[in-house]
C-alpha cells in the first residue's frame, strides 16, 4: 500500500511537469461542465445527430451519455467532452483495472472593463484549480476550488451591496473598494454498471434545455447532495437528496444561517429520438420548526416519484412543487423546447380567470436553430418565459423555493415576463455573440408584498384576488451583451473576450437607469456567471 501511495505522489508530480498528454480511456463517471459553452457545443450535437439514450435537460452530464459524441460532429474541439488536456493514464496491468487517469485545469479569470455610469475601472481577478482523478473508468473524484478579488459595473454592486452575496458563488467580503470570495465544488462519482451511477458531492444541477430553467437552475450556489442516476434504454430517472441554507435575516453571519433540505426526482423518457417528455417534482421543508429541531425527515427518502400524496400521508405543510419539461427536434437543424411549473393551483380557479393569488404557475416556450440558412457554425435562439405572482414562495420564507439568499429558479424571482434572443457565429477560433433581454417586472410597492419578491412569505398579501402578471410597480429591463471570443488554446477553453453590456432600466414612477460597461478578459473559467438579471 505504501508503495501504491508513492508511485500516486510521484505519477502526479510527472502530471503536474507535463504540457499535454492523451488519454485512450473512456470514464463513465465523471461529471460535464455546466458552462454555456459546454452546452452550446452539445446543442449542436444532439440536434444534428438526435437519439434515444441522450437526455439533453438534465445537467450536469455523466460522460456515459455522451459515448456518441465527437468533435468532428461541431467542427470545434472542446475540452470537457472528449479531450484529455492535461492529463495522464497510468496501466498497472494489461486489463483496465488498476488504471489511474490524473487530469487538471488551471482556472483563471482575469479581466478588467469601465463603467460609464460611474466613470470608472472595475476588475475581476480570480484564479484557482480543477483536479480530477479516475479509476477504472467507473469511479471519478474530482475537486474545483478558486478565490478571486473583484469589483463590478454599477448594476452588479448594487445587488452585491444590497445581499452580501457574490451572484451564485457565496459570500461577498469587503476589502476597500473590492470583494473577496472563495468557491469549492466537487464530488464523488461511482458507476457499478452502465445503468446506475452514486454519486456524493458539493455542486449545482440544472433542469431544462433553455438559457433560463423554470424549474431547477444553476443561478445560486453551491449546496451538498447524494444522487443516483439510472439510465436504461430510452428512460433516465435521477432522484437526489440535499441540504441548503436559509439565509435571511442571516447579516452574513454563518452561525445564523437556517438548514433546510430538499429532494427532488427527475424522469426523463424519449418516445423517439426527436421528442423528449419529462416529469420534475420536488420538495423543500425547513430543518427547524416550531421550536423544534426537525433535521432531515426520512419520510422524504422514497426514491419513488410523485411526492405530493407522500406529503399529505405525513400531515406536512412543506413546499412542493412539480413541473414538466419537453423538446422536440426537426429537420436535424432546429429544437422547440418548454416547461410549465404547477406550485400550486385549483382547475376551477383557473377557469374563473378572477386572479386567484393561489394560481401559482410558471411556464417557457423557446426555440433553437443551428446552423442558420446551412451556415455551419450560425446559431439562432428565442426564448419566452412568464412567472405568476407568488409562485416559488411560501409562508414560511425559510420553504421557499430558494438557497443560499438566490433563487432555486429564475434569477427575477416571480411576476415578470421575459424575452430572450440569442445569436452566435463560430468558425475556427474566433466566436462573435451577441445576447439580448427585454423584461417586464412587477415589483412590489412600498409596504405591499405583490408576489415579486420570493423572499416574502405569501401570508402577507394584500388581497386574494384580481393578481395580474407584473402588477405592481411595472419595471422594464433591457439588457445587450455584444463579444467577441478567441480561443488561443481550445482544447483548455482558455480564451480572450471583448464585449460590451449596455443595461437600461426604467419604471412607471420615474425611475430610469442606462448603465454601460465594456469589459476585456483572459479567461479558462468553468462555471457559469450571470449578469442578466
Amino acid at each position: 500500500l505504501k508503495s501504491l501511495k508513492n508511485k500516486i505522489v510521484c505519477l502526479f508530480v510527472l502530471l503536474l511537469t507535463s504540457l499535454s498528454s492523451s488519454s485512450q480511456e473512456n470514464p463513465i463517471a465523471r461529471n460535464i461542465f455546466l458552462n454555456s459553452e459546454t452546452s452550446q457545443v452539445i446543442d449542436e450535437w444532439s440536434i444534428r445527430y438526435p437519439n434515444k439514450e441522450f437526455h439533453a435537460s438534465f445537467k450536469p452530464y455523466l460522460s456515459n451519455s455522451l459515448t456518441q459524441f465527437h468533435d468532428s460532429c461541431v467542427g470545434y474541439h472542446h475540452y470537457t467532452i472528449k479531450n484529455f488536456f492535461l492529463s495522464k493514464t497510468f496501466n498497472e496491468g494489461p486489463s483496465k483495472r488498476n488504471q489511474y487517469n490524473f487530469q487538471f485545469l488551471p482556472l483563471v479569470d482575469l479581466q478588467t472593463g469601465f463603467d460609464v455610469l460611474n466613470n470608472k475601472n472595475v476588475n475581476e481577478l480570480t484564479g484557482g484549480l480543477h483536479a480530477k482523478l479516475n479509476i477504472n473508468d467507473d469511479f471519478t473524484l474530482e475537486g474545483t476550488g478558486f478565490a478571486g478579488n473583484v469589483t463590478y459595473p454599477f448594476f452588479t454592486d448594487t445587488f452585491i451591496q444590497n445581499t452580501k452575496l457574490i451572484p451564485g458563488l457565496g459570500m461577498a467580503y469587503r476589502s476597500g473598494n473590492s470583494y473577496n470570495y472563495s468557491n469549492f465544488s466537487g464530488s464523488a462519482s461511482y458507476s457499478p454498471n452502465k445503468i446506475f451511477n452514486l454519486q456524493v458531492g458539493n455542486g449545482k444541477h440544472f433542469i431544462g434545455e433553455g438559457y433560463r430553467s423554470l424549474l431547477l437552475s444553476d443561478v445560486a450556489n453551491n449546496y451538498p447532495y447524494f444522487r443516483i442516476t439510472s439510465h436504461f434504454g430510452n428512460v433516465q430517472y435521477s432522484v437526489w437528496y440535499t441540504w441548503m441554507y436559509d439565509i435571511t435575516g442571516s447579516g452574513g453571519i454563518k452561525s445564523k444561517f437556517q438548514n433546510k433540505y430538499a429532494t427532488m426526482h427527475y424522469l426523463s423518457w424519449n418516445p423517439i429520438k426527436e421528442f423528449n417528455i419529462s416529469l420534475f417534482e420536488n420538495i423543500i421543508w425547513q430543518g427547524t420548526e416550531a421550536n423544534r429541531d426537525r433535521g432531515f425527515d426520512v419520510n422524504y427518502l422514497n426514491p419513488i416519484i410523485m411526492y405530493r400524496p407522500q406529503e399529505f400521508s405525513v400531515g406536512s405543510s412543506d413546499n412542493a412543487f412539480i413541473g414538466i419539461n419537453s423538446s422536440f427536434r426537426l429537420f436535424n437543424c432546429l429544437k422547440l423546447y418548454g416547461q410549465l411549473a404547477l406550485d400550486e393551483f385549483l382547475l376551477r380557479e383557473i377557469r374563473a380567470r378572477r386572479g386567484w393569488w393561489a394560481n401559482k404557475q410558471a411556464w417557457q416556450l423557446g426555440l433553437k436553430y443551428v446552423d442558420v440558412f446551412k451556415v455551419r457554425g450560425l446559431t439562432f435562439q428565442a426564448e419566452y418565459n412568464e412567472v405568476r405572482p407568488y409562485t416559488y414562495t411560501h409562508g414560511s420564507i425559510a420553504q421557499n423555493y430558494a438557497h443560499y439568499g438566490q433563487p432555486l429558479a429564475h434569477p427575477l424571482g416571480a411576476n415578470f415576463k421575459e424575452y430572450l434572443g440569442f445569436l452566435s457565429y463560430r468558425k475556427n477560433r474566433f466566436m462573435f455573440s451577441a445576447q439580448g433581454l427585454y423584461a417586464i417586472i412587477g415589483k412590489d410597492t412600498a409596504g405591499s408584498n405583490l408576489g415579486q419578491n420570493i423572499f416574502l412569505p405569501y401570508t402577507t398579501r394584500p388581497f386574494e384576488y384580481g393578481h395580474r402578471t407584473t402588477q405592481g410597480i411595472k419595471t422594464t429591463l433591457l439588457q445587450s451583451d455584444i463579444r467577441l471570443t478567441y480561443f488561443v488554446l481550445p482544447q483548455m477553453n482558455l480564451r480572450l473576450e471583448l464585449g460590451y453590456i449596455q443595461r437600461s432600466e426604467s419604471t412607471d414612477k420615474g425611475y430610469q437607469l442606462q448603465n454601460p460597461y465594456i469589459y476585456f478578459g483572459i479567461k479558462t473559467s468553468v462555471w457559469n456567471f450571470y449578469r442578466d438579471y
